[in-house]
């Protein structure tokens, strides 16, 4: 009679990464992609119908100025899940494990601190406009709120112990203090900083890492280097 071999346990497979949430700025991907059209307008054009060293030079135009626009208009994003923060700026990617970041600053640009390091959301910028228009917004609903404090209150105040006739047609006020777009995701951003430091979750934890986009930085290298050699050799 044989003894049963025991048998290999099975490798667990990974515990699945949580969904990201993604932030950009719609109003930079609008400007892309205008800005991608008019050029990709004129440089087609010039190559077409340019005579001489006119197709040439807007064929390095082009391989300089794409990547460029791309960078800095559609490329940047926020990824946000419960293990990492990723921040794809112009021209670098940064993981920024909840563990390691500091601080998420917001003043004249936004920021994330880890390491000693500070590391601009540029998918998220500040808005001076938007946060005047929100404090706006702010002052107007407590002026409204005051004067049907003061209508409701003075003259209708016995309605509602008869009837209850106040409670079902009152406007819902929404909690919290108004807030422009991108301070509104710095705040989504903080709450899920604060989840994660209080959790202490191992996927949380690990090292910042930053790396350079080179698939971006290596055309437009390319397109300033052949730009330069033919306006050198005109």
């Amino acid at each position: 009679m044989t003894t049963p071999e025991p048998q290999s346990s099975a490798p667990q497979p990974s515990a699945p990464q949580s969904p990201d949430r993604i932030y950009r700025s719609p109003a930079a991907m609008a400007g892309g992609f205008l800005l991608l059209g008019i050029a990709g307008w004129l440089g087609i054009d010039a190559i077409v119908s340019g005579e001489g060293r006119t197709p040439w030079l807007a064929l390095a135009a082009l391989i300089l100025l794409v990547p460029l626009v791309v960078a800095f208009t559609l490329r940047p994003a926020v990824f946000a899940n419960q293990e990492r923060l990723r921040i794809r700026n112009p021209f670098r990617v940064i993981v920024l494990p909840w563990g390691q970041i500091e601080a998420l600053r917001s003043g004249y640009s936004n920021e994330a601190v880890a390491a000693g390091r500070k590391f601009q959301l540029w998918a998220v910028p500040v808005s001076l406009r938007g946060r005047k228009k929100a404090a706006r917004r702010e002052e107007r609903r407590g002026a409204d709120g005051a004067g049907r404090g003061g209508a409701f209150g003075g003259g209708l105040s016995g309605l509602s112990g008869a009837g209850g006739m106040l409670g079902g047609g009152r406007t819902a006020v929404p909690d919290g203090p108004v807030r422009a777009e991108t301070d509104r995701i710095m705040d989504e951003l903080r709450e899920l900083q604060e989840a994660q430091a209080q959790a202490k979750s191992e996927a949380a934890q690990g090292e910042v890492t930053v790396r350079w986009a080179y698939e971006v930085v290596g055309p437009a290298v390319a397109g300033a280097v052949l730009l330069a050699i033919l306006i050198a050799t005109g």
